[in-house]
């Protein structure tokens, strides 16, 4: 079956490279949870008697497959997921979303590969309903099987339904560093920029009259590192800084965050997963709510913690528990979000 999906999603290359000579990859997994949620409609709190919402009930199902078809000189990759959550209570929070990425390249000569590459994702329900865009082109250098060198360049446009101030578009670029010391240490290094244009004015700050700013213009920049281990157990850490500038009043904002994951094997078949972050954000002109500040929480939170454990049913079915707890603090106006999600499931892969 997973032969199939992948030919069926990636026949065009397929018929490019050669039939005969493709080789064909894929994979398919489908995860179903009951979940308890303590906030559901992921509101900030005062600390004030009666302003936390009461926990709910969900259901989520999330299916993800995965495709890779290798030629004797190109390949494409191709990923799908497909996912929602329904609440008992509170039916405003529910939510579905589906993700796609796609990535084709070809090689020159034993080091360099040319490829395009398209994503998109679409999410519905809630106060998060937007949909986000991206194509571009990129150049991969490989002098040797441990380090490996990516540019690429292209464009980005989103569009949030609730309030259009918030959609915008524009022409982005990046790198991607990879160092691997041997088999089980490895170093990475990123960054990214973007020129967003906005469809609305720049907002002035308050009691400031003058002439206007023209339309709004951000400037997003994403920095960081990373170092992962494979072994007995599997460890990840990576550092990022980000900084959106805007010429509009409240917009701007700098971002630290630091991520860690890790995996371990212990007894009776189980596996632990756990996932984990600290940021701390500066707002320059102080907390503005804009429709930016939600979508800015789209990580759930400055500070998250997310643990699961797994347990093998049979060859291709696990049992799992998972924890998540998800906070942010608005030093400004005191205001605070704090989450906290149990789960329990059941996933099934091919």
């Amino acid at each position: 079956m997973s032969r199939l999906l992948s030919a069926l999603l990636l026949a065009p290359l397929v018929l490019a490279s050669g039939a005969h000579a493709a080789d064909v990859e894929g994979s398919l997994r489908v995860t179903g949870r009951m979940l308890v949620d303590s906030n559901a409609p992921r509101d900030f709190s005062d600390d004030q008697p009666g302003g936390d919402p009461s926990p709910d009930m969900a259901f989520s199902l999330l299916g993800a497959a995965e495709a890779r078809v290798t030629g004797e000189r190109l390949q494409l990759v191709g990923r799908y997921e497909l996912g929602g959550r329904k609440y008992l209570s509170y039916a405003d929070e529910d939510v579905l979303v589906q993700a796609a990425a796609v990535e084709g390249s070809t090689v020159l000569g034993t080091q360099l590969a040319v490829g395009v590459e398209g994503r998109g994702k679409d999410r519905r329900g809630g106060s998060r309903d937007y949909s986000d865009l991206g194509a571009g082109a990129f150049l991969e250098y490989a002098p040797e099987v441990r380090l490996a060198l990516r540019v690429r360049a292209g464009a980005h446009r989103f569009v949030y339904r609730p309030d259009g101030r918030a959609n915008f578009g524009g022409p982005e670029g990046g790198f991607l560093g990879r160092y691997r010391f041997n088999r089980r240490h490895a170093l990475s290094v990123f960054g990214d920029y973007g020129a967003r244009r906005y469809g609305v004015e720049a907002r002035l700050p308050p009691g400031r009259e003058g002439p206007s700013l023209g339309r709004r213009q951000d400037g997003a920049l994403s920095a960081g590192a990373g170092y992962t281990y494979r072994g007995a157990w599997a460890l990840g850490l990576t550092y990022t800084y980000q900084e959106v500038s805007s010429n509009s009043f409240g917009e701007t904002v700098l971002r630290h965050r630091l991520s860690g994951s890790a995996g371990l094997r212990l007894p009776w078949r189980l596996t632990l997963l756990a996932q984990g972050a600290v940021g701390l954000s500066r707002y320059p002109d102080g907390i503005y709510l804009s429709p930016e500040i939600i979508l800015v929480e789209e990580d759930e939170g400055q500070n998250s913690l997310s643990l699961k454990l797994a347990r093998p049913v049979n060859e291709h079915m696990d049992v799992e528990l998972s924890y998540g707890l998800y906070s942010t603090t608005l030093q400004r106006n005191e205001l605070s979000y704090f989450r906290q999600v149990v789960g329990l499931g059941l996933t099934w892969r091919l």
